[in-house]
């Protein structure tokens, strides 16, 4: 049985397309989000199938998550991108207890039981500061490409204090910070530090390892680093980071499809 999940993300979409009797991945696709977020869905659908050799018929089951779910319309069902990065992660590394996922406009904690059930879990929605939106403000500060700025971090030999938890306040900070003369290195690892703390804060409580990293800002060099100094515990990088809630949404939807066959 073959099942498809999509992520609709706050920047970017994802999609997974998964063969559940043999437990594998078949293809992913990740493409920029935009205003028309059914036809991009529709179409990055499509290129994954393509590139799977495969046909929508082929299909069993679709289910969409994530920040734009509901305007996937030629989805099955949707379910929380909690649940879906729970199920990704656990599949990917069963024996991860905590996660961390932080995407475009939050981050969250997933606490997680045997199984990959979600026991508790904590979000920050309210603010970008934790989120890979403030990474990209930095970057656009900094004159830097987004990718290049875990580079400059680890240049870093004084990462600068950045106190204010709110993007807007910290942008202005930053520019206060490059006027002093600051290096963007030590900038760009103060941020990375902040959103670290941001983190620590809003899980409010000791965390439990194994920990795992999850979604875009995963890619980013140095925040691996900065996480587990936050955190005062080892940290890893989720194999796949930006496809765990679009492969938990697939998981999920060869268990309904089986659960309906039986």
């Amino acid at each position: 049985m073959i099942c498809a999940g999509i992520d609709a993300g706050s920047r970017s979409l994802k999609v997974v397309l998964f063969d559940s009797e043999r437990s594998q991945i078949l293809s992913t696709g990740i493409a920029d989000q935009g205003v028309e977020q059914q036809r991009l869905a529709a179409e990055l659908f499509e290129q994954t199938l393509a590139q799977a050799k495969l046909k929508r018929e082929q299909i069993s089951g679709i289910i969409a998550t994530g920040y734009g779910r509901n305007a996937v319309r030629f989805a099955n069902t949707t379910i929380t991108e909690i649940t879906c990065h729970a199920q990704g992660v656990h599949h990917l590394a069963p024996g991860a207890r905590t996660i961390i996922e932080i995407g475009g406009q939050d981050s969250k904690i997933i606490i997680l039981e045997e199984g990959g059930r979600v026991r508790d879990f904590a979000m920050n929605d309210r603010c970008a500061a934790g989120s890979g939106r403030f990474l990209e403000v930095v970057a656009s500060r900094l004159a830097v490409d987004l990718r290049t700025l875990g580079e400059l971090s680890r240049q870093s030999r004084a990462p600068a204090q950045i106190s204010s938890m709110c993007v807007v306040f910290a942008e202005t900070e930053i520019i206060g910070l490059l006027a002093e003369g600051i290096s963007a290195p030590d900038i760009a690892a103060g941020v990375q530090n902040a959103i670290a703390s941001r983190v620590m804060t809003t899980a409010q409580r000791a965390l439990t390892g194994p920990v795992y990293f999850t979604g875009g800002v995963a890619l980013q060099s140095g925040m691996l680093r900065a996480l587990e100094t936050a955190l005062n515990l080892p940290v890893q990088v989720a194999p796949l980071p930006q496809y765990t809630g679009a492969l938990g949404a697939a998981i999920l939807a060869s268990r309904q499809r089986t659960e309906l066959t039986l």
